[in-house]
């Protein structure tokens, strides 16, 4: 009788071929020390090796062992996402972005729908007595006063996505609005458009002032003077961007481009001036702002400013965990506050103007 002579038993992570830290570490090009720094999203790592320790991850799908996170003594996070905003698209975008981060960070997700003008303070309150450790505030409830008021008076660290004026004390991912929304007028204006319409946001967020100020310094950097007639007032929803459009098309030289603060009003300006029975762009030009999904959806597909929201929500849950293992550790760091980087993406909605008169029907 043989018997056969014992193998050693390969580890779990060779033996289903995942991926491991030191995986990660060789295509980073780090340590494995300061991958373990990233997922524990310690605030020591410079913002260009964290970006390319989180794109390893992501080409590698690496998932950190939490039996082996709890040994280290790195105790799970619980953070709050208050959202209520009026466009599907992007929210998705939000929250993908967020419950993807949440699970690399081993960071637990509690996600509340607060509704703005209904009882928000009382929802806040509630999710802070749940005992969240921090909280992530997607537009518009990035600029409620009653939520950051109490916020600040309950002294629970909170990170703002999309505000274009964080408050003190809170921490904050951003764009550059204005610059973004500047850039795109004078796409624009180069492509020959003299009368663009511009379709504002919801007043009570701070990117939407932001958005029609880069508006105006655009045409102000031309020379054209501005004129409050070609701008119509929206909220942000597919509803009032029809109503704005609407608005925008009935005037008696109307614009031969119209600029919507984002793409759910811009898809409605695009829909109306169909609905006139104008061609998009031949005889319109319409562009948007976010590049959500329903900016590559719709017909023709939207020229927009692509705002990376999903990264914008990632890097909040990243910059709330590491302020609250900053705090845990005794430090004081002082909040940070991110700017992430915009493009502009050119699609089949805009053209150069019509050098012959254009028919106009109404409705």
């Amino acid at each position: 009788m043989t018997t056969e002579p014992i193998k050693p038993r390969r580890s779990n992570s060779r033996q289903t071929g995942a991926p491991t830290i030191t995986d990660v570490a060789r295509l980073a090009q780090v340590s494995p020390m300061t991958v373990s720094r990233v997922i524990n999203a310690e605030s020591n790592v410079r913002a260009s090796t964290r970006e390319a320790v989180q794109a390893a991850i992501t080409a590698l799908n690496y998932a950190p062992n939490r039996s082996a996170r709890r040994l280290a003594g790195a105790g799970q996070l619980r953070l709050g996402l208050l959202f209520s905003n009026p466009s599907d698209a992007y929210l998705s975008a939000f929250l993908l972005g967020s419950l993807e981060q949440a699970s690399r960070a081993d960071t637990q997700l509690i996600v509340q729908k607060c509704e703005l003008d209904d009882h928000e303070r009382e929802v806040a309150a509630r999710l802070i007595a749940s005992g969240v450790d921090g909280i992530i505030l997607p537009p518009p409830l990035c600029d409620s006063p009653l939520v950051l008021d109490l916020l600040r008076d309950a002294g629970v660290p909170t990170v703002v996505v999309a505000t274009s004026h964080p408050r003190a004390g809170f921490g904050a991912v951003s764009i550059d609005d204005r610059a973004a929304a500047q850039e795109m007028t004078q796409h624009l204006l180069d492509l020959g458009h003299q009368r663009i319409g511009f379709i504002t946001g919801n007043p009570n967020l701070t990117a939407s002032d932001e958005r029609l100020a880069g508006y105006r310094a655009a045409l102000e950097g031309r020379g054209i003077a501005f004129d409050a007639d070609l701008v119509a007032h929206g909220l942000f929803t597919y509803r009032s961007g029809l109503d704005a459009a609407e608005e925008l098309l009935d005037r008696d030289d109307p614009p031969t481009a119209v600029f919507a603060s984002n793409d759910d009003m811009a898809a409605a300006a695009v829909a109306m001036a169909h609905r006139r029975g104008l061609d998009v762009p031949g005889d319109f030009t319409v562009v948007g702002f976010d590049d959500s999904a329903i900016a590559r959806t719709i017909w023709p597909e939207l020229t927009t400013i692509h705002q990376p929201i999903a990264e914008m929500s990632r890097m909040g849950v990243e910059l709330l965990a590491g302020m609250l293992r900053d705090r845990r550790n005794g430090g004081s760091a002082e909040p940070q506050h991110l700017v992430l980087g915009y493009t502009l993406i050119r699609r089949q909605s805009d053209a150069a103007p019509r050098q012959r008169p254009r028919v106009r029907q109404r409705g």
